[in-house]
Parts: C-alpha cells; structure tokens; sequence
C-alpha cells in the first residue's frame, strides 16, 4: 500500500479514508524525526522536507486532521501530535494535483464508500475545484512530479 498525504482537504474524505491519512500523517511526523527507517525517501515527504520548519509543518498539517476528526467526534489522540502549531507558512501546491487527488479520492470512494461518493458527486464545486488541505496554498500547475501511484496512468484523463 502507499503512503497518501493528500494535498484536498480532509473534509472529502469518508472514515476509513481520515484514519489511514491520520496514521500515514503520522509516520510522516516520525520520518522527519528520524525515528524510523522507513519512508525516508518517499517522494509525498518532499513538499514538507522543503518548508523552512518540516516538523512543525507535519504538526500544522496533523492538526487540521485532528481538527476533522474532533467535528466527526472521532476521538484521535492530539498528544501524537510532535509540534502542533496553529499557524504556519503554507507549501504550495497546484490545481492539477489538487484534480488528480480529487479524482483518485473519487474512484476509491466508488467502491468503498458509495455513500460518500454520492455525496460529493452531489457538490460539483468539490469535484472540479477541490478545497486544499489548510497547509496548502493553490498555484496553477500540473499534476507533481512526484506522483508515482498506479493512478499516474489516469494522469491524462483529467
């Protein structure tokens, strides 16, 4: 399975989706700890490794999924949390990519969570203009070099 640090905002995402971006969040959080040996170079890591402060960026990104969480009533442990900061220079990111997650979330969604996906075919704002993670500022651009999934083939279809 690979790591997804999605770049839309956590609102898209149905439970099952929120849970795995809070625990891949979170070992994001160990890998710019260096407390773990593995994912040290996955390519997702870049964007936070290039912010002038990674660990609190990681901090700002898992508070806003932390945040989510709390208006779901989900109950995710805060004290996880290394460096939670409320504000924070964002890292930018493009409209292609924010398409190409938005896209990928929804072919996930089709078959996992039908009601969820119904739900945001219903906002078509959110279909073709995704909202961005708050840690991420939209700039005009293609799909990151960085995307490596099995999805990348779809590249052209957005």
């Amino acid at each position: 399975m690979e790591m997804r640090l999605w770049s839309i905002h956590p609102k898209y995402l149905d439970t099952k989706g929120l849970g795995a971006l809070w625990r891949e969040a979170l070992l994001a959080q160990a890998v710019l700890l260096n407390r773990t040996k593995g994912w040290k170079n996955h390519p997702q890591l870049e964007r936070f490794k290039r912010h002038i402060n990674p660990v609190s960026a990681i901090g700002f990104y898992l508070s806003r999924i932390h945040d989510e969480a709390s208006f779901r009533r989900y109950n995710y442990d805060s004290s996880k949390i290394q460096r939670p900061v409320q504000e924070m220079d964002p890292i930018e990111i493009t409209d292609g990519q924010l398409n190409y997650e938005m896209f990928i979330l929804m072919e996930r969604l089709e078959r996992r969570a039908p009601e969820k996906y119904t739900e945001l075919q219903k906002l078509r704002g959110a279909w073709n203009h995704p909202e961005p993670h708050p840690k991420f500022n939209v700039i005009e651009g293609e799909v990151a070099s960085w995307e490596t999934s099995h999805w990348e083939q779809m590249r052209n279809r957005i």
